[in-house]
C-alpha cells in the first residue's frame, strides 16, 4: 500500500523555468488535494463547491501576498 505523508511535499527536482516543472508540481499537490477534497466531502460538504472554494481562495492568497514590490506600488 503506498502510504502518502501528506505533511510533507517533495522539493522540486528542476528548476521553475524547466517546461516539466509545472507537470512535476502536478502530481506533488494532486494526492494531497484529493485527499482534502475527500475529506472535506466525507464531512459532509458538496465536493465542487469545495473544489471551486479551493481555487477561490488560492487566487485570493496570491493577490493578498503581492508585496508593493510586487504590485508596483
Amino acid at each position: 500500500m503506498n502510504m502518502m505523508n501528506f505533511n510533507v511535499l517533495p522539493p522540486p527536482s528542476r528548476a521553475a523555468t524547466d517546461l516539466n516543472y509545472e507537470a512535476d508540481l502536478k502530481v506533488a499537490l494532486d494526492a494531497v488535494l484529493a485527499d482534502l477534497l475527500d475529506r472535506t466531502e466525507a464531512a459532509g460538504w458538496d465536493r465542487r463547491k469545495a473544489a471551486y472554494t479551493i481555487m477561490f481562495l488560492a487566487a485570493r492568497n496570491l493577490t493578498d501576498s503581492k508585496s508593493p514590490m510586487q504590485t508596483g506600488v
